[in-house]
């Protein structure tokens, strides 16, 4: 899995341990580009560092990033590096079962 830093190296790690299958990794997604997603879950994982994450103006920008999400029907996860870093088991668990509650929604018949 493409990585371009230590918390994505991190990330990707929790991810081959949780025996999902590989997301596609810096994709685009309209007019931006996100860390992680998984086109047949409609799941898009953003891993945040504290370099472009810092400020309460670019947190603001993630919110309207996750809305954006939202609004064009995916599910948006946002992690953290000190849960990367210091709670895989948090990360790769929470994964798991939002990966699990998508993969029954898409299996639904539809109404």
């Amino acid at each position: 899995m493409l990585a371009h830093s230590e918390l994505e190296r991190l990330f990707g790690a929790i991810v081959t341990d949780s025996d999902l299958p590989l997301p596609q990794a810096q994709t685009q997604l309209g007019r931006e580009r996100v860390d992680y997603f998984w086109p047949e879950l409609g799941l898009v994982v953003e891993v945040d560092g504290l370099r472009y994450h810092r400020t309460a103006a670019q947190q603001a920008k993630d919110r309207e990033r996750d809305h954006i999400h939202l609004a064009a029907g995916r599910t948006a996860l946002r992690f953290t590096y000190e849960e990367v870093k210091y709670r895989p088991g948090y990360v790769r668990a929470t994964l798991i079962r939002v990966a699990r509650r998508l993969s029954a929604v898409g299996s639904r018949p539809a109404r």
